[in-house]
């Protein structure tokens, strides 16, 4: 048991609702209005306690991550027996803020509780709960309504050979297949221009498959010819996905700026290169999906 370990998760947008509801009777809510509370404005102390309370929730409970906390904002509203606290978290992180919004929630009615036990016995803590919750990978999942069909095209010379085990392509391979699409072929080839472009071309103008990952010849080497290959073949770049597949990297390994992959688009299959290491095989498809999947709505013609 502990903590979950959210290391490859991608950062994104998330927020956060919950409301907790402070059970009082009529007369204390009117003596609320009137500022006649012994302990003060319960309003703004509600309000401060809970902002307090969403940026202290990974100290109070134990397997909750430390996250920055890019905004909370508190509404405190008096009904006619009771009073309801409402907190609104956001964050951009790897993991959701729901808790935060429930401590803190929780703690502005704690808050309002001790203010007013004095002057009211029969005080309870009705309820607290999440209202809505939003963001993470799934809020980027996209279904197809087709059966995407992928190609992986592994470019080494020593691979080609025989003399280095191909990791990077059968990894490639197990992901594509755990994404959701069918593979139509893995070919091994040298670091070789032609080599190269003709098999890029048979799988976009032939099998037209829908998605194309290379591996290897992105570096800097006097044989990494992939993306001077890669840019002949395309019709349309599609920088975005390689500088997230370099800034993903990046947060990692200090070496990730140094490959120059490319992607783009060929007809109606988009080609991605990715280094030739497994590690960055990987790296990169925790990078690229779910939010890959959005272009095929895209090439489709449906837009946004």
């Amino acid at each position: 048991m502990g903590m979950f370990d959210v290391t490859n998760k991608p950062d994104t947008l998330r927020r956060a609702v919950a409301l907790a509801i402070v059970k009082t009777s009529p007369e204390t809510i009117q003596l609320i209005k009137e500022r006649r509370s012994p302990k003060g404005d319960i309003i703004e102390a509600a309000k401060i306690a809970a902002t307090m309370g969403a940026k202290k929730t990974c100290d109070l409970l134990p397997y909750c991550h430390s996250i920055p906390i890019d905004n909370v904002k508190v509404d405190v509203e008096l009904k006619e027996s009771s009073i309801e606290v409402r907190v609104e978290t956001k964050t951009i992180w790897k993991t959701g803020v729901e808790m935060e919004s429930l401590t803190a929630a929780s703690i502005g009615a704690l808050t309002i509780y001790d203010m007013l036990k004095p002057v009211d016995d029969n005080l309870s803590i009705e309820s607290i709960k999440l209202l809505e919750k939003s963001g993470g990978i799934k809020g980027v999942s996209e279904k197809s309504n087709k059966k995407l069909r992928a190609a992986v095209l592994v470019i080494s010379d020593s691979t080609s050979q025989g003399t280095r085990e191909d990791k990077s392509g059968k990894l490639a391979v197990e992901l594509l297949a755990k994404n959701g699409f069918e593979i139509s072929e893995c070919v091994v080839v040298a670091d070789d221009s032609s080599s190269i472009e003709s098999s890029l071309r048979k799988f976009c103008d032939e099998l037209k498959v829908d998605l194309v990952i290379t591996t290897g010849g992105t570096g800097i080497g006097p044989r990494d010819i992939t993306p001077e290959v890669t840019k002949k073949i395309i019709e349309k770049e599609m920088q975005g996905l390689s500088e997230a597949i370099r800034t993903y990297g990046q947060r990692r390994t200090p070496l990730s700026m140094l490959s120059r992959g490319v992607s783009g688009v060929r007809g109606q299959t988009l080609i991605v290169n990715v280094p030739g290491s497994a590690k960055a095989v990987s790296e990169s498809f925790e990078a690229l999906f779910p939010g890959l999947l959005h272009i095929y709505k895209m090439l489709g013609g449906y837009g946004h």
